[in-house]
Order: C-alpha cells, then structure tokens, then sequence
C-alpha cells in the first residue's frame, strides 16, 4: 500500500525556508504585489469621483482577504510620509475578486486625503478582519435606511447586497440621505435605477445648504414612514444625526447604527482631570470634553486602538474608577469596574484606568 504525502504549494514551501514571514512577503511581491504568505492585501484597479470630495476605489482582493457582510467595516492600514495609519471603511462587494471603498475626502484627515487625493491606480492596500453589526436580517423585512454624508457608503453596501437577492422586492424599503450640497450626493444614478426596477424601493435626497434647503432631520421625518414599529431602522453618519435618530425610531422593531465622528466639545466640559494609568504607572492631566484615547495620543502614549468610532474594541480597558462620558450618545458612567471604549468616552472625573 502506498502513502501519499500530500503535495506542498510553491507558497508553503517558501515559508518553511524562510523563517522571516517579512522578508517572504518582500520578495513574493517583487513577483505579484498582490502575493502574500498572510497579508490580506488589495490593489486599486479603478479610481474615479462618486461626488465632491469623495472617490471611489474598485479594489482587486488577494485569497487572505474575508470579504465579511455588507454593512460591516474593515481596518486599512495606510502608510503615510513614512507612519502607518489605521481606518475603518465600509466595503461593497462587487463580485469575487473585486470590492468598492469609497472615501469621503476630511478636513487634516491624514488616511482620508491620501486615499482621495494621493492614491493611484496600482497601489497596494492592507485589510484587517471586517467587523461590525449593522447586518441584514436574515428574512425580508421592510426597512428604513438613514444616512448622512459618508454614512452613505454602509447603506449603499446593504442595498447592493439586497439587489443580488429577490429580497429586494419582498418588502418596503425607504433611504433617507442627507447631504449639504447637490454636489455631495454619491451613487445617485444607483439608487434612480433601483426605483425604477424596483416598485418598493424609495429613496429622498435632502440638501441642507441649498437655496431651496431641506429640514435636518426631525420629528416630520417620522410621519414619511408607516408602521414604524414594524421596521428595521438603520441610521449612519456623524454621531449627532445618529443620536437623533435613535430618539427618533426608539419605537422601531430594531435600530442598528454606527456613527463616524464625535460630538464636538461641550463648554460645560472645559477643565482637565488627572488620570492614573496603572500598567504604564503616569499621571497625566488631560482635558474633560475630549476623547481619552486623542488626550492619550497628544502626550505621545500609543494605546493600541482600531477604528476610532467605538465599533471594533481594540481599544477596550478596565476602567478602576472615575466618571465617563460617551462622546456617541452622550451617556455617563461613574460606576467602578467598567469596560471602557476610549476612543469614544471622555472623562469627567480623574480616572484610574488599567492601561
């Protein structure tokens, strides 16, 4: 009888002669950039503008790349002027060997303005694990999908998603977007065709810095969607307009959201507070209103973190003691003991935290 020994791949035989998975790396790429013994790696195929200061990026993905749900986020490491940096942003798949990353350009964004202004066909990209919840349900289900500015990236994930299913017309669904100028508006084209072949898909563009400006949102908005309770309500964009919207659909079947920025500084929250940091043994004085991990950072202490939007709990630690606001949604925590997120919670008290 005779024992078959199980073929080694050209890849697999590389890493047992190469101890230094880095050096692997290095010169498989000199082959293909997108060869890797462990890198989930993308290159950028297509760039063209979605809208004014955002681009869109048809990324080809290596086989270490987990294309993950539609609505979830994936880390980007991004090396800029010599320092690598780390974002999260919401993909599209567009088939099996293709996704779509679209940037909206920020203001000092260091990650944002590379990938919009300096990127170019034939870059190479690194991906980190998706993550996230704001998934669909799993049976059809009428749906309302809230979006401000970018926030518009995870709901066009979703919708694309639904499209590739007969889902899309089993149930009603409504988008609501808003954006400061006409210009602002990205895959508008999309979201025309998909109510022309689908009945039950609408969608409102609302511009709040128009001449012919429309509401923020607000209570009216409410009475556009019937039976609300019996919806599942999404909402993304800057962490007030999600926070209004929770308020708002807190009467919803389900509410799922994510919100991208913080809320700006409170004077009520001006002062700084002492906080202990028990592993590195420091006392440092940071200021009250803004997050823990930014005042961490400006003092040139480097927490290990993620996303920064409090979604992927790299940044998670104990908190001992002290008193905790959380930038999203404006709750406090003065209870000992806590879990912390601090790229999103500002302190309101001295802290003790085991970091």
């Amino acid at each position: 009888m005779h024992v078959l020994e199980k073929t080694k791949s050209p890849l697999g035989s590389l890493a047992e002669i190469v101890i230094d998975q880095h050096a692997a790396n290095f010169w498989l790429q000199k082959f293909n950039s997108l060869w890797s013994l462990n890198q989930a790696l993308g290159k950028i195929v297509q760039k063209e503008n979605s809208a004014q200061n955002m681009v869109s990026l048809t990324i080809q993905f290596n086989r270490h790349f987990d294309v993950g749900q539609a609505g979830q986020h994936h880390p980007i490491f991004v090396s800029v002027n010599g320092t690598r940096y780390e974002r999260s942003y919401s993909l599209t798949q567009l088939d099996a060997q293709h996704v779509l990353l679209t940037v909206k350009k920020v203001d000092q964004g260091k990650v944002s303005s590379w990938l919009a202004e300096q990127s170019k066909v034939g870059d190479i990209l690194e991906f980190g694990q998706p993550y996230g919840d704001m998934l669909l349900p799993e049976q059809a289900q009428a749906m309302v999908l809230l979006a401000a500015g970018s926030g518009i990236t995870p709901m066009f994930s979703l919708l694309k998603a639904l499209s590739k299913t007969n889902r899309m017309a089993q149930a009603p669904i409504k988008l609501l977007y808003w954006v400061r100028e006409y210009a602002d508006v990205a895959f508008k084209a999309h979201f025309e065709k998909l109510a022309e072949q689908y009945p039950n898909f609408t969608f409102q563009v609302f511009y709040t810095q128009e001449d012919d400006a429309g509401e923020r949102l607000n209570v009216a908005h409410t009475a556009l969607i019937s039976n609300i309770e019996n919806n599942v309500v999404y909402a993304c964009g800057p962490s007030g307009f999600v926070a209004q919207a929770e308020q708002l659909f807190a009467h919803a079947q389900s509410f799922k959201s994510e919100a991208f920025s913080m809320t700006p500084l409170e004077s009520s929250d001006i002062g700084f507070v002492n906080v202990t940091l028990l592993k590195s043994k420091k006392v440092i004085a940071i200021p009250k209103g803004q997050s823990i991990l930014t005042s961490l950072e400006q003092q040139n202490i480097k927490p290990t973190h993620g996303c920064r939007m409090g979604i992927c709990n790299k940044c998670v630690c104990n908190k001992v003691e002290g008193s905790t606001k959380n930038m999203v949604n404006g709750s406090q925590n003065a209870e000992p003991g806590n879990v912390l997120k601090i790229c999103v919670n500002s302190a309101q008290s001295d802290l003790v935290i085991d970091l």
